[in-house]
C-alpha cells in the first residue's frame, strides 16, 4: 500500500489528521486480516512551496523540512498513528525518477520545451481521465489560458522544471535535459515503484489527490512502465466546517496542534472514524464534544471491570459484526456501533470476556488502549465549567433532596449537572461519584 503523504513546509492540519488516521486503520484491519502489509508513506521535501517558505524564513529547505518532519511526528505520534514499513523523502529518490522521465521520453511521452522543461503529452496517452472520469473534451472546455508557452498543450504537465538562477543550489539537480528538479507527481511514481515494484495493490490518499495528481501518477507509470500500475485506489472524504470544505483561503483553517489543545488525541481519533471514510467530515467542536462524551462511555465501561487475560474471540457476535463491518468498505459507523452495543453488555453483566472483547476489538482501531480512569480523568474542564466545590455541594443538596423525597429537585440538580458535563454515577451503598463528561 502507498499513501501519499505531507509536503513538509507548515504544521499539519486536521485534513492531514482524518487521511493518516483513515490508512492508519485500513494498514491495522488488513493486519488483523492476516495480511503481510508493506506500508510506503512518502514525505515530500520538494515542491514549490517548500522552496518558497525556506526562501521567506532565511533558512534551507532541510532546516525547514526537518524541522516540520519533527512537528508531523509528534502529531501523528499523539493520534496513534503507527509508522509505515517505509517513509520516502522525495529527495533520495531523484535518479529513480530521471530513469522513469527517460522511459516516457523513449515511449514518446515526454519532451523537452522551449524553457527548458520537460513535460508529459497527455494526449498521446489513450488512457487518461480512467481514474477521475474526466474526459480530455470536459478538460479542454474548461482550461484556461496557460502563460507557459513551453507546453504543446495547455493539457500537459511536469515531468522536470528546470532551474532558476533565484532558486537555491540545494533544490538543483543534474540531468540530461539540464539542471533542474522534479515536477510532484513524477515523485510519487518513482518511491512507490521503487519500494512496492511496478505493480502493486493499494494506493490511497485524500480525494483532492484524485484529479490531478492520481491521474497524472497513471499517466507517467503506465506510460512508462507500459503495463497496469495499481490494482486499488482509495481516497478518504474532504474535512469540512460549517459544511464548507477547509482551507486556508477561507479562514476555517485548524491545526492539528490547535485542535490538541482542548480535546484529547483520541476523542479526535474516535471523532474520524464514527464517519465513513469516503463522506465529508463536518468538523466542529459541537461534534468533538460528542465524540468526547461517546467515547467517555466506552471507557466507563471498563472501569470496574478487569478484562481477562485471554485471546480475543473472532467468533463471538460483536467480533463477527465489527468484522463484517470492516470488510464491507472499512465501514467504521458500523463498527462503533458494534461496540457500543457490546459496552452496554459490559455494564450489564460486569463479564470479564466481555470487557476483553471490548478492549481487543477497540485496540485493532487503535482506541481504548489507556487505563480506563486514565482517560476519564483527563478529560479537560470546559471554560465557565463549574469548579470541583460547587460540584460536591450540588451533589450533597441533590442528596438532601432525595432524602426529603423532593425528586423534582434532585433530578432537577442532575440534570443541572449533567448540562455542565458532569455524570454522576449512584453506589449501592448510597454514596454518588462523579466525573467531567
Amino acid at each position: 500500500m502507498y499513501v501519499c503523504g505531507i509536503t513538509v513546509y507548515d504544521y499539519c492540519h486536521i485534513g492531514h489528521a482524518r487521511m493518516m488516521t483513515v490508512f492508519d486503520l485500513v494498514y491495522r484491519w488488513l493486519m488483523a486480516s492476516g495480511y503481510q502489509v508493506t506500508y510506503v508513506r512518502n514525505i515530500t521535501d520538494i515542491e514549490d512551496k517548500i522552496i518558497k517558505r525556506a526562501v521567506e524564513n532565511g533558512e534551507t529547505i532541510s532546516q525547514l523540512t526537518s524541522r516540520f518532519i519533527g512537528y508531523m511526528d509528534e502529531d501523528m505520534g499523539a493520534l496513534g498513528i503507527l509508522e509505515p514499513t517505509h517513509e520516502p523523502h522525495a529527495t533520495e529518490y531523484v535518479p529513480q525518477m530521471l530513469g522513469l522521465i527517460e522511459k516516457l521520453e523513449q515511449n514518446g511521452l515526454a519532451y523537452k520545451a522551449e524553457d527548458g522543461d520537460v513535460n508529459f503529452s497527455v494526449r498521446d496517452f489513450p488512457g487518461y481521465g480512467k481514474l477521475s472520469g474526466k474526459s480530455l473534451d470536459d478538460l479542454r472546455a474548461g482550461e484556461r489560458v496557460d502563460v507557459n508557452t513551453g507546453k504543446r498543450d495547455p493539457l500537459d504537465f511536469v515531468l522536470w522544471k528546470a532551474s532558476k538562477e533565484s532558486e537555491p543550489e540545494e533544490v538543483k539537480w543534474a540531468s540530461k535535459w539540464g539542471s533542474g528538479r522534479p515536477g510532484w507527481h513524477i515523485e510519487c511514481s518513482a518511491m512507490s515503484c521503487a519500494l512496492l515494484g511496478e505493480h502493486f495493490d493499494i494506493h490511497g490518499g485524500g480525494a483532492d489527490l484524485q484529479f490531478p495528481h492520481h491521474e497524472n501518477e497513471i499517466a507517467q507509470s503506465e506510460g512508462a512502465l507500459r503495463h497496469p500500475f495499481v490494482n486499488y485506489w482509495m481516497h478518504n472524504g474532504f474535512v469540512r466546517v460549517d459544511n464548507e470544505k477547509m482551507s486556508k483561503s477561507l479562514g476555517n483553517f485548524f491545526t492539528i496542534r490547535d485542535v490538541l489543545k482542548r480535546y484529547d488525541a483520541e476523542v479526535v481519533r474516535f471523532f474520524i472514524l464514527r464517519a465513513h471514510y469516503r463522506s465529508p467530515l463536518n468538523y466542529s467542536d459541537a461534534h468533538l464534544d460528542d465524540a468526547r462524551q461517546a467515547l467517555t462511555r466506552l471507557y466507563t465501561a471498563l472501569k470496574d471491570v478487569t478484562p481477562d487475560a485471554l485471546p480475543l474471540d473472532r467468533g463471538d457476535a460483536f467480533a463477527v459484526r465489527l468484522t463484517e463491518a470492516m470488510n464491507d468498505d472499512f465501514n467504521t459507523p458500523l463498527a462503533v456501533a458494534a461496540l457500543f452495543d457490546l459496552a452496554n453488555e459490559v455494564n450489564k453483566t460486569k463479564s470479564p470476556a466481555l470487557a476483553r472483547q471490548l478492549k481487543e476489538l477497540a485496540g485493532i482501531l487503535g482506541l481504548l488502549q489507556r487505563a480506563p480512569q486514565q482517560f476519564l480523568q483527563a478529560a479537560p474542564v470546559q471554560e465557565g465549567a463549574l469548579g470541583e466545590t460547587e460540584i460536591v455541594e450540588r451533589i450533597e443538596a441533590r442528596k438532601a433532596a432525595k432524602k426529603a423525597r423532593n425528586f423534582a429537585e434532585a433530578d432537577r440538580i442532575r440534570n443541572e449537572l449533567t448540562a455542565q458535563g458532569v455524570v454522576l454515577e449512584d453506589k449501592p451503598d448510597g454514596s454518588t461519584e462523579w466525573r467531567r463528561a
